[in-house]
């Protein structure tokens, strides 16, 4: 990408993330697609949070693979940056290990400040919580022992976080292939979260989005003297 490019992408990036926050934050859309998840009548959630082999595969195993993946790649860029082949891809390597440490770390703290409920905290779901939307305000007479952390989807993060890969390789088909298969990632893992009531369609989608903004500032600063270089020529 040229930095004209890159530049757009961050531009339009930005305005769908505000298109898709508004979208979810004026309408009922959220609640809708989170009932077909939610069996009313028992009280229960599609998937059980505690069944251990699904919480295995896309839960803790996801999440150690990730942060292990993170750790190799911040290995070969330490130890192995003077080989031809570390060399050849030390830009994108290093886009690729601050996206999967600032993505999550961003997501994470966002979470932490908005306190907005998760689908299992609303009432209309058993929960406890007034359906609060983003911009909205807790009712006076609600009492909140502790500030709840679930907008936007952090899990999902660490999947959508990969789609840095695709600034790692060369060709059109691999970066493409890259992409596709980070969004699966994010995609399935913020599935899962949906569908054991811990997160609604837009947290995951606005995770998503983020992301992919969080990485193009990244490749910005990474490959700002490149961009100047091809300028000049």
């Amino acid at each position: 990408m040229t930095q004209k490019k890159i530049n757009n992408q961050i531009a339009i990036t930005t305005i769908f993330l505000i298109v898709v926050i508004c979208i979810f934050e004026f309408t009922n859309l959220d609640i809708f697609i989170q009932s077909f998840f939610y069996d009313f009548n028992t009280k229960t959630w599609l998937i059980d949070k505690n069944e251990p082999i699904l919480k295995l595969f896309f839960y803790d195993g996801f999440k150690k693979i990730f942060i292990l993946f993170s750790i190799l790649v911040l290995i070969s860029l330490i130890f192995f940056r003077k080989t031809n082949l570390i060399k050849e891809y030390k830009k994108g390597l290093l886009i690729v290990l601050l996206s999967t440490i600032f993505v999550p770390t961003i997501v994470v703290s966002l979470k932490n400040n908005t306190n907005t409920p998760c689908p299992c905290n609303l009432t209309i779901f058993g929960g406890d919580y007034p359906n609060i939307k983003l911009f909205d305000s807790y009712p006076k007479d609600f009492i909140q022992e502790s500030k709840i952390k679930c907008w936007p989807a952090g899990h999902a993060s660490m999947g959508f976080s990969l789609m840095a890969l695709f600034f790692l390789f060369k060709t059109a088909s691999n970066q493409k292939k890259a992409l596709i298969i980070s969004i699966i990632l994010g995609c399935v893992t913020g599935a899962y979260k949906m569908l054991l009531g811990d997160h609604f369609l837009s947290h995951t989608l606005v995770t998503m989005i983020l992301a992919w903004l969080i990485i193009l500032i990244i490749v910005k600063i990474i490959k700002g003297k490149d961009f100047e270089k091809s300028t000049k020529i």
